[in-house]
């Protein structure tokens, strides 16, 4: 079974939601069965979830009978969504009880979801597809990450292995879980026994904290620009003793926060691991130990058990020396398929054959451990300067207290920032970090940066605003 989900103790705790819903090992399992009985055959599935039970048991539903299911997010704009059903055809939705209509057809109403039939007819699915995914960062976009069963299951075996996970794990999990990141907490966990904790609160609601307390959470696990908002929320002076790892993810975090959650980790006899991953690998990579956390500070350390990692030149060539920037390539058995981009492709079979490049160019120290300096497409040409957007970004963050994102063409970059003071000094100062006529940057006031639900900034979104 998915998982071994039916090997674990049926009386324990799987999943625990912040609305007050709780499902054991053994319930889970029961109600893959009852799913069956509904849906008899293999197809395509969608279901628009929020963090809690019902989400997940829909999920874990449809995997245990090898039906494929789409993961979006509950609140995802209504016309793009009918665009992806007018794409993808699924026979079947499972959505919240309080978003079914009256004329809709109502197979299976548990744990506050129901499952629809749409009258549509399916396209073929591939012997091995197991899970489709948004790409990150995208937003209704008809391209979608084909996942195998084998895919699945390596993430959940890998992750459990260099987290040393077992059945006294209490993991916090307010990412979304039809993001990779959070779906590969909610995967790895229920691998390893544990009872998750489900949430979709907001960090700064004291009703989110009040949930990980009671629930004794063990862990933790953000991107970016939580472990900025934690910073601000001073959790470093927080008493939650039951809390004994912080892991980060979903990009790169700066050198100066990881320092300071690192130092806060080994001051307090704690974790912080850092990890890398894309959706396209089933979540994670990489991940640097917990004992590098301030030894090897802005790394995202090496290759997962059973991956590789290696840099490649512009020739495909590849780097064996240090220091030399090259695009980072993965292989590995949580290689995802490749993509779907419409209903016809979901016949399509293993198109990457284990191997990803990951579009980040990264550089190696002497003791092989990786550092990211950019992605290969977020880079400009300004007056005849190769200049890498995200280092503008970490140069602007870390000598301003604001937020910032960089966009442009090789005529000019575009700055966003969250200060309304200081333009002129930002101005000045990223001119002189790089050489380049202070002229070819702009800087732009903006209240708050466009994120995903990851907390991802949306550059797209900043790139359209340029062209209105």
């Amino acid at each position: 079974m998915f998982l071994e989900l039916d090997r674990k103790n049926k009386h324990n705790v799987a999943m625990i939601d912040s609305n007050g819903n709780q499902v054991s090992y053994g319930e889970i399992v029961d109600f893959g069965l009852s799913f069956q009985s509904v849906i008899p055959k293999r197809t395509l599935m969608f279901v628009l979830s929020s963090n809690c039970v019902g989400a997940a048991m829909g999920y874990f539903g449809a995997m245990i009978n090898r039906i494929v299911p789409l993961m979006l997010g509950v609140s995802m704009d209504r016309e793009l969504l009918e665009n992806l059903i007018g794409i993808y055809r699924p026979e079947y939705i499972w959505k919240p009880a309080d978003m079914a209509e009256a004329e809709e057809k109502i197979l299976l109403r548990e744990y506050g979801y129901v499952l629809v039939a749409t009258g549509l007819t399916g396209y073929p699915l591939y012997e091995e597809l197991s899970l489709l995914l948004t790409t990150s960062g995208s937003t209704g976009s008809p391209k979608l990450v084909r996942h195998s069963y084998g895919n699945l299951e390596a993430q959940a075996r890998n992750i459990s292995a260099f987290f040393e996970l077992d059945d006294t794990e209490r993991p916090l999990l307010d990412l979304p879980i039809n993001y990779t990141y959070g779906l590969s907490i909610l995967n790895s966990h229920l691998y390893s026994g544990a009872a998750v904790l489900l949430t979709s609160m907001n960090v700064l609601s004291p009703k989110y904290w009040d949930f990980l307390k009671e629930q004794k959470a063990t862990s933790f696990t953000n991107v970016p620009y939580g472990y900025e908002i934690l910073k601000k929320l001073r959790v470093f002076r927080m008493n939650i003793p039951s809390l004994k790892t912080f892991s980060q993810g979903g990009g790169k975090l700066s050198e100066e926060l990881h320092k300071e959650f690192a130092e806060y980790a080994r001051r307090t006899g704690r974790k912080f691991i850092v990890t890398y991953g894309q959706t396209e690998g089933s979540a994670r990579m990489a991940y640097l130990p917990a004992e590098y956390a301030l030894e090897k500070c802005g790394s995202i350390g090496k290759a997962i058990p059973n991956g590789r990692l290696y840099l490649v030149d512009e020739e495909g060539k590849e780097i064996s020396e240090p220091d030399v920037v090259g695009e980072m390539v993965y292989q590995g058995p949580n290689v995802t398929l490749g993509y779907a981009q419409t209903g016809e492709d979901l016949i399509l079979g293993d198109e990457r054959h284990g191997t990803l490049y990951t579009g980040d160019m990264v550089k190696t120290d002497a003791e092989g451990f990786f550092y990211i300096v950019g992605r290969k497409k977020r880079f400009l040409k300004l007056c005849g300067y190769r200049v890498g957007l995200d280092e503008c970004e970490n140069i602007i963050k870390t000598a301003f207290d604001t937020e910032c994102a960089c966009v442009g063409n090789d005529e000019c970059m575009d700055i966003y920032v969250t200060s309304e003071q200081e333009h002129d000094e930002i101005r000045r100062y990223i001119s002189n970090k790089t050489n380049i006529n202070s002229n070819a940057f702009r800087i732009h006031y903006i209240e708050q940066l466009p994120r995903n639900e990851a907390g991802k900034i949306l550059y797209s979104v900043l790139d359209n605003r340029n062209k209105e």
